[in-house]
């Protein structure tokens, strides 16, 4: 099934050339089904880009999504053009009256910064705050992740010795996890971070679980008791040169930087990066969608936030 975008929305285009099944407006009226809402709270400066990448994976289940964009009002994006905005993104304000099935919340290159110096902190932490009884369930993404388990749960992010850049090996700790259901034993991840959550913080909180995490990159998949807060520490959605982007860019500038672990041939940046991480990604999204929005939220979307029976971990 296929995943309602706007119709002008750049993505819409990338996607159809993937052969995507994206949705017109009007087609989707004429279906007598119920479809997930969904809202994507985008807090990357590279707004097309990754309005692109989480549009393919949200798209690419049995299920028909309803793609809202988001974004926070007390910070303007420097790197993408106002019509554009305009266009296709709502602000809280305009979006805080209604209630969706699922939300995700983007990374941000801001992870340098104390959360409450960020200058959309406060407007995030209400965001944050209306998702626990206006959303089913919220899938949060590297420093979106980070934010989530402190503001939800205390727990502080640390400064690595240096930059965690590459596609890494990773491990389920909760074998039975149904976030997980169909990985391989091992699977790779992209990592892009200068900080990171520690196993022993997570471990002290009752009511979340470690789901899967690395040696090298550390704890990457954690879970609120039902399902109803995720938190990714990684970049599954990265497209295939955006690691290289990365690296060619802060080469080019002259900062200190390594070739992607695992990404290169021989660590080559001449060659082009071998992806690992593709089949998991897939798999990820549509297991979230699935188990733990769809299969679980109301027919009634008003009743959102009210008591109701949890989802398998």
């Amino acid at each position: 099934m296929p995943i309602r975008i706007p119709n002008d929305l750049p993505a819409a285009g990338t996607l159809q050339q993937e052969n995507i099944f994206v949705m017109t407006q009007h087609r989707a009226l004429t279906q007598d089904i119920r479809p997930l809402e969904i809202v994507l709270l985008n807090l990357m400066p590279t707004k097309i880009a990754t309005e692109t990448q989480l549009s393919r994976l949200l798209g690419n289940t049995p299920l028909q999504v309803n793609l809202e964009l988001m974004h926070t009002t007390s910070h303007k994006s420097k790197n993408v053009s106002e019509d554009h905005m305009l266009a296709f993104y709502k602000s809280f304000d305009e979006l805080k009256h209604r209630k969706f099935d699922g939300m995700v919340i983007t990374g941000a290159p801001v992870e340098h910064m104390p959360f409450e110096e960020v200058d959309y902190w406060k407007e995030l932490t209400e965001i944050m705050e209306w998702s626990k009884t206006h959303v089913h369930s919220t899938f949060h993404i590297c420093w979106g992740a980070q934010a989530g388990l402190y503001y939800h749960y205390g727990i502080r992010k640390h400064r690595l010795p240096e930059k965690l850049f590459g596609v890494y090996p990773h491990e389920k700790d909760y074998k039975r996890s149904i976030l997980l259901r169909g990985f391989d034993d091992v699977f790779y991840v992209p990592h892009s971070r200068h900080t990171t959550v520690l196993r022993e913080d997570i471990e002290a909180v009752p009511g979340l679980k470690i789901i899967a995490s690395s040696p090298e990159a550390g704890v990457y998949a954690v879970m609120s008791k039902e399902g109803r807060q995720i938190f990714i520490t990684g970049h599954s959605e990265y497209d295939p040169e955006t690691l290289r982007n990365e690296y060619l860019r802060d080469k080019n500038l002259g900062l200190p930087i390594h070739p992607p672990v695992n990404y290169f041939p021989g660590d080559d940046d001449t060659q082009d990066p071998i992806v690992r991480w593709r089949g998991h990604a897939n798999l990820l999204f549509s297991n979230w969608l699935n188990y733990f929005v769809y299969q679980t939220t109301p027919y009634d979307i008003m009743t959102i936030g009210q008591p109701r029976d949890g989802a398998e971990s």
